[in-house]
């Protein structure tokens, strides 16, 4: 994200540093399930827009409100933007078809697997699965398949 706002903002980055942490801090963040800010001390961060020294005077202009508002609003698209790439820079599997079904003993449990073919960007990968499991992430490939047979290996 801070590579992003250097870029866009060019040599004059370092003026909206705190807009940046502040945007960072305040965005929500899935694997936390809330703002970091929010997280650490319990209510939402506030944006320090004119903290004074004690004793200056400053009145607050709603144009540099308005133009706080929109840097922040700007830095929040970029931060999307940021995860939006990072998603699609992940290896995406998607399960193409069941090749073939086996059935292992453990002790007195019977357990179903599957050979699933995956389609990856690095090509076809086959993988044994746990029937069960995979029947619940993906019950798209059980509606025309036949139910599992009783071979053991």
């Amino acid at each position: 994200m801070l590579h992003a706002c250097v870029i866009d903002f060019g040599n004059g980055w370092v003026r909206h540093l705190l807009l940046i942490e502040f945007s960072y801090n305040n965005s929500y963040h899935v694997s936390i399930k809330a703002a970091p800010f929010e997280t650490l001390y319990g209510w939402k961060c506030r944006l320090p827009v004119c903290w004074a020294e004690v004793g200056d005077t400053q009145l607050t202009c709603l144009e540099f409100i308005h133009e706080t508002t929109e840097k922040i609003v700007q830095i929040k698209q970029r931060i999307q933007v940021a995860r939006d790439h990072q998603k699609s820079y992940a290896d995406v599997r998607q399960p193409v078809e069941i090749m073939d079904r086996k059935v292992k003993w453990l002790k007195q449990s019977r357990i179903p697997i599957i050979k699933v073919q995956w389609n990856s960007r690095r090509g076809p990968k086959f993988t044994w699965e746990r029937e069960d499991q995979f029947r619940k992430k993906y019950p798209q490939l059980f509606t025309t398949t036949a139910p599992s047979t009783n071979a053991t290996s």
